[in-house]
């Protein structure tokens, strides 16, 4: 594990400093500024952030967009390019969190009662799009979602199949009125 951190702490530094990215003259701007490097000004946000999440207000919110603005970026950027991997990936995270939310909705008397749940829920959500060997999207998608989908799709594609052909005979009867 401490490798997997030590090769994330080396991505973000080649990210956060690489010349070709739309932030580096924002961060040169703010480290000339405020004389302090954008590695700091990073782990600072997300001090704030994490402060926020457990004695601020709209943490659902605050939750909400970091579950979702990074990841439609990245999947957005990952569909113009050519390479199938990226793609992949962010479909498994998009899979993982849909099923994530449907879970929340039904669970949602849950929240109330657990006091630092849009804390849990925004360090779950990095947990599923960080690029680590041990990232949350595969491990559930793997162990969890996985086995059920390929046992019951089968089932769910023949109900689908006769709903759809249902929705075209209704279709077609209301044509002939």
């Amino acid at each position: 594990m401490a490798q997997d951190l030590s090769e994330l702490h080396q991505k973000l530094h080649k990210v956060l400093y690489d010349e070709t990215k739309v932030w580096s003259p924002v961060f040169k701007i703010i480290e000339k500024n405020i004389g302090i490097e954008r590695q700091f000004i990073v782990i600072g946000f997300g001090v704030f952030l994490l402060l926020w999440l457990i004695f601020g207000y709209a943490g659902q919110l605050l939750s909400n967009i970091v579950g979702t603005a990074y990841p439609a970026y990245a999947s957005m950027h990952a569909i113009e390019t050519t390479n199938p991997t990226d793609d992949t990936k962010w479909l498994t995270y998009w899979v993982v969190f849909s099923f994530f939310s449907i879970v929340e909705y039904f669970a949602a008397i849950i929240v109330g009662w657990f006091p630092l749940y849009w804390l849990a829920k925004c360090a779950f959500l990095v947990w599923l799009m960080i690029p680590v060997s041990f990232n949350g999207s595969l491990v559930i998608y793997n162990s969890i979602i996985k086995p059920y989908f390929l046992q019951y799709h089968g089932i769910v594609d023949d109900a689908l199949d006769k709903a759809q052909k249902s929705a075209n005979e209704a279709l077609d009867a209301a044509k002939v009125k």
